[in-house]
């Protein structure tokens, strides 16, 4: 049998001050003297205590202490994305008057694994909403936990945190044909979970389950409405390198690609140069989000650049506040244009 774990009143009966006193030596909330700090301390190393019991914390304060932040696809391919990264940090900076800790889950969670409806959370952001979240969120609200969810539509009463994914995919490309270019491939994200990279024969909008990837293709569908689309599985190099060979195998080769993300531009970049193409001169390349994109240069990537950090901070303020009990609303945000030396003028035929 276990020795009983030492408690805040063995160790003020030890020191000989109050458990109140005690408890503040650990809690640094109100000032001690040094001696009775030192007293405090030296009783707790006696006894083997090494601070309150985290959940007997929670059970007074009513909270866990944890926010879910619930991630789609692998783990992994989320933090390979830089804009994933700098949400997240957004996200800790939002929730820190909470004093909470963050627990990431999978969208896709077994039934054996933590998840929205079993983590013990005191809140969650959702990072996108797929059809498998959004069919379970009635479940999550009736746990009383608050959701907020970043570019996506979890339904009504459930604050999102925008961005202006439409309008700023259809801005690049309207930049795209005002340079002359006419024969240009869009290449996405993934439509689903369950979507393997190629090209699409054929596309219908309503059913891409990927809020972000069906909202900046409409925006670019409305200046290319016939233009082949190549859908990766994700926002990777990889995926962009092997969306740029097949976009070169074309013939007549496409003059340019409007990318859905920096790190797909930065794939289809590397396979052009790989192959010899020009960039701009012979093929102009296009993404979105900004980021700084390493291993192209002396290239700089014609970007939309969004304010990711300024999303998960949002995302963090507007979550604490519901857990505080204070009524709260959705935020918007824009894209910025930031012109590179990817893109140029359509060669001539």
């Amino acid at each position: 049998m276990s020795a009983r774990r030492a408690t805040i009143a063995d160790v003020a009966r030890e020191a000989g001050v109050s458990p109140s006193t005690a408890s503040v030596v650990f809690s640094g909330k109100t000032q001690v003297t040094d001696a009775t700090r030192q007293r405090v301390l030296a009783a707790a190393s006696a006894l083997g205590y090494t601070g309150p019991d985290p959940r007997a914390a929670s059970l007074r304060r009513g909270r866990s202490g944890i926010i879910g932040v619930v991630l789609g696809g692998r783990l992994r391919s989320a933090f390979l994305d830089p804009v994933t990264t700098v949400v997240l940090d957004g996200i800790s900076e939002g929730i820190a008057p909470l004093d909470a800790a963050i627990l990431l889950l999978r969208d896709d969670a077994t039934e054996t694994g933590p998840s929205l409806m079993t983590a013990p959370i005191d809140g969650a952001v959702l990072l996108g909403c797929s059809a498998h979240m959004r069919s379970s969120l009635d479940d999550v609200r009736g746990r009383g936990i608050p959701v907020v969810v970043i570019e996506g539509d979890a339904g009504e009463g459930v604050p999102q945190i925008g961005l202006d994914n439409e309008a700023a995919q259809r801005h690049i490309a309207e930049y795209t044909k005002g340079l002359g270019h006419e024969r240009v491939v869009h290449v996405t994200m993934a439509f689903d979970a369950s979507t393997r990279a190629g090209w699409a024969p054929s596309v219908d909008l309503d059913a891409i389950t990927v809020d972000v990837t069906r909202d900046r293709l409409r925006g670019a569908l409305e200046v290319y409405p016939d233009a082949p689309i190549y859908h990766a599985t994700g926002s990777l190099i990889d995926e962009g390198y092997a969306a740029g060979q097949a976009i070169l195998a074309l013939d007549p080769r496409p003059t340019a690609a409007i990318a859905q993300t920096d790190l797909l531009a930065v794939g289809i970049v590397r396979a052009a140069l790989d192959a010899g193409v020009r960039v701009p001169e012979d093929f102009s390349v296009t993404g979105f989000d900004g980021i700084r994109a390493d291993g192209i240069a002396p290239h700089r990537l014609t970007t939309m650049a969004q304010p990711a950090a300024d999303k998960g901070r949002a995302a963090g303020e507007v979550l604490a506040a519901l857990i505080q009990g204070t009524p709260t609303s959705g935020v918007d945000f824009a894209s910025r244009f930031r012109e590179g030396n990817t893109t140029g003028p359509a060669p001539r035929a």
